[in-house]
């Protein structure tokens, strides 16, 4: 397994909220903050959008690890969005569990202006993925 692991960069897929998360992405491109390029962000207007399957099919079709990001909590531009989507991945992390992927996802909250936080935790994410190895399922489902 080591050797598989050797020269190994993840795909991760990233779900982050329009207002906060995608904007301190934003921020520490601007800002010239250097993170690994292993992410695909796909932003929605709030982290409530996010339905499950949307993660399992990330990790499904071959995404290594998937890392959703949005508006501290209190601070949603919907209110309680962050709420939902808290309780939602939470509820998800036991479907997660039984497959063995449950380490591949993570939720942070990063807001508009935190874009050195945004770069640490991609840098953080994709050295934790390296670790775990190649989504075992990646090969399972064709």
């Amino acid at each position: 397994m080591g050797e598989e692991k050797e020269g190994f960069e993840p795909k991760i897929v990233g779900f982050t909220c329009n207002w906060c998360t995608y904007a301190g992405a934003d921020l520490a491109g601007t800002s010239r903050k250097k993170y690994p390029p292993n992410i695909r962000i796909i932003r929605l207007m709030c982290t409530a959008r996010i339905d499950p399957m949307f993660v399992l099919k990330a990790l499904l079709n071959g995404a290594d690890g998937v890392f959703i990001g949005g508006c501290h909590p209190g601070e949603c531009h919907y209110i309680k969005g962050n709420f939902y989507s808290r309780r939602r991945i939470a509820a998800m992390r036991t479907i997660l569990q039984q497959l063995g992927l449950d380490n591949r996802v993570q939720l942070h909250w990063i807001s508009a202006s935190e874009g050195v936080k945004f770069a640490n935790t991609m840098k953080n994410l994709t050295a934790h993925i390296k670790e775990v190895g190649p989504n075992p399922m990646k090969d399972e489902i064709l």
